[in-house]
């Protein structure tokens, strides 16, 4: 346990920090589940309306990753990885579609 004055701030500071950090990686992978799910959709039954909310679900978890990065909480390279794990599952998805 914390002995000194600044070391209980330091220690009350830590425990705010790592709820806040908690809060941000945990939405980042709810918006990513919920991605992958409208990918899933699409991928079964390709609509207009399903490619939209494919962009619009992609769109939410670019936002949360990138202000993320941005605020510490995820290395660049980590956020850089998640993007890219997003657009693969998708291109994986279109892809032959757009050949065939």
């Amino acid at each position: 346990m914390a002995n000194t004055k600044s070391a209980l701030k330091r220690a009350k500071i830590a425990e705010r920090n790592r709820l806040r950090n908690k809060a941000y990686k945990s939405a980042v992978k709810t918006l990513m589940k919920k991605y992958f799910a409208a990918v899933e959709t699409y991928a079964a039954n390709p609509t207009p309306e399903s490619q939209q909310e494919v962009q619009a679900r992609m769109s939410e978890a670019y936002s949360k990753i990138d202000k993320a990065v941005k605020r510490g909480v995820l290395h660049p390279n980590n956020g850089a990885r998640k993007k890219s794990r997003l657009a693969q599952r998708l291109k994986a998805h279109t892809q032959p579609a757009a050949t065939a």
